[in-house]
């Protein structure tokens, strides 16, 4: 495959957990104009932009036509001091972002766990962070979009403009369209660190009562969990919250150079690790280890941002740990009220089966934004899992206890899930298909995640 003027590569594709991986053509236009050459030259090709390849599955690769890159839509085009309003490429990271904004005193209102993403993909997937039971997911935080649509025409859009675009862009994945630019806002800070606290829960019953008497008083809240853990220390977790610190909150050292931080070397996983160091005993131990590493009960601290948002972007590649067949995470959300239920049986399926994880997260989140957006009022789990024997069949009985309890799994990770699951899970689905079938009837937008879950608007338009 190929299109006049634009040159490609045939290459093997896979997201961060690398799995699964497959063959697809990809495209780099050099300039945002290039990319409305992609529509034009040849309308009978499927395509998908593709960021900085960091959701973990399928959902940013097109086995059946072009991935695109979108890394060189780089230009920060404009920025109000007064406001905080960024206008950006969609090609920019947050770490550009970051090293370009911290230091001039402002800080994302929302950032994930990795700053290694653009913010087409913060958008394409609606991210969350640490903060959402108080800010939201990042569309709460955006102002406007422009997106190239499959007719060629590019259309700005906000959830005051073209509303049902927005919507359906937000945490739509990139399948209405090719996100040119974002506008969205950034927070002030006075310093580059945070101010936080560390608690010990002996399980879960204990670590939901933390997240309750802590969320008020605490903008960002998180929580490592031992997913082996069982009995009386079902869900045992090591508990983290903090707010962004005041001068005066530094020391007399820090205090000179409040808003610039001392960035540390990041360490490269250099081969992929046996696939049979990852075993129960193995996860077991590292567990816990890690609950044991903290002594006493409750540790105060000034951190970074690096070292409090991004621990895991200080081991480069470290999705090599899981071995050469990758790793999928299974992250769900369960409705407050079923929550804890939910968690306890997940967590009870974990141990009995011996299928842990390494760094399992817990995070209390708010509402819903946009239609596919994965945050709901309640509690998210995340579990990295690799790929082994047995392992689909396990995360199809965590499919049923989620739908269940009224939950779903998030996107941006998922490389399994059912066409069934995903509508039982996302019901407001339809709203987002009907928006999809207007401006994209024709499904040139498409990713493998949007064939798997069979996504077609062509074919299911007589049903919106």
């Amino acid at each position: 495959m190929s299109q006049p003027g634009l040159p490609t590569l045939d290459a093997s594709l896979c997201g961060w957990g690398r799995y699964p991986v497959i063959q697809g053509t990809v495209q780099r236009p050099e300039k945002a104009s290039s990319f409305a050459k992609l529509i034009e030259n040849d309308p009978g090709e499927t395509l998908l932009a593709q960021g900085s390849a960091r959701s973990y599955g399928d959902a940013a690769i097109n086995s059946k036509g072009y991935t695109i890159l979108t890394e060189r839509m780089n230009r920060m085009l404009s920025f109000d001091e007064q406001t905080g309003r960024l206008r950006a490429e969609a090609g920019v990271t947050m770490q550009e972002v970051l090293e370009t904004f911290v230091p001039r005193g402002w800080f994302p209102a929302v950032t994930p766990g990795t700053k290694y993403i653009t913010l087409g993909g913060a958008v394409a997937f609606d991210v969350h962070g640490k903060n959402h039971h108080q800010d939201g997911a990042f569309s709460r935080h955006l102002h406007s979009l422009k997106i190239l649509l499959a007719s060629g025409d590019i259309v700005d859009c906000s959830a005051q403009h073209n509303p049902d675009l927005f919507w359906a862009t937000v945490g739509g994945m990139g399948l209405t369209g090719i996100i040119q630019e974002v506008e969205f806002s950034l927070r002030r800070i006075e310093t580059a660190y945070i101010n936080s606290i560390s608690i010990k829960a002996q399980n879960l019953y204990e670590a939901v009562s933390l997240f309750d008497k802590y969320e008020s008083q605490y903008q960002y809240s998180v929580a490592w969990i031992d997913c082996l853990a069982s009995g009386k220390h079902l869900g045992r977790s090591l508990m983290s919250f903090g707010n962004h610190a005041s001068l005066e909150q530094l020391s007399p050292g820090r205090r000179v150079k409040p808003l610039q931080i001392t960035h540390k070397k990041r360490v490269k996983i250099p081969f992929d690790f046996p696939a049979q160091l990852l075993n129960r005993y193995t996860m077991g131990c590292f567990n816990q280890a890690y609950f044991a590493r903290q002594r006493a009960q409750e540790v105060q601290s000034v951190v970074d941002y690096d070292t409090f948002f991004y621990p895991l972007d200080f081991l480069q590649a470290w999705n090599r740990l899981y071995g050469k067949r990758g790793f999928v995470q299974y992250q769900c959300v369960f409705p407050l009220e079923t929550s804890q239920s939910a968690l306890v049986q997940m967590l009870q399926l974990c141990s009995q089966a011996g299928r842990g994880s390494f760094l399992a997260v817990l995070k209390r989140l708010g509402p819903q934004e946009g239609w596919l957006s994965f945050p709901m009022e309640g509690y998210t789990l995340a579990l990295d899992m690799p790929v082994q024997p047995g392992l689909w069949k396990f995360l199809d009985r965590l499919d049923r206890l989620t739908i269940e309890f009224g939950g779903r799994v998030y996107l941006a990770k998922d490389a399994r899930l059912g066409s069934d699951a995903f509508r039982a899970m996302y019901r407001d689905y339809p709203k987002w298909l009907a928006v999809k079938s207007r401006v994209d009837p024709d499904n040139r937008f498409t990713s493998n995640l949007a064939q798997r879950l069979q996504i077609e608007p062509v074919h299911e338009r007589v049903g919106v």
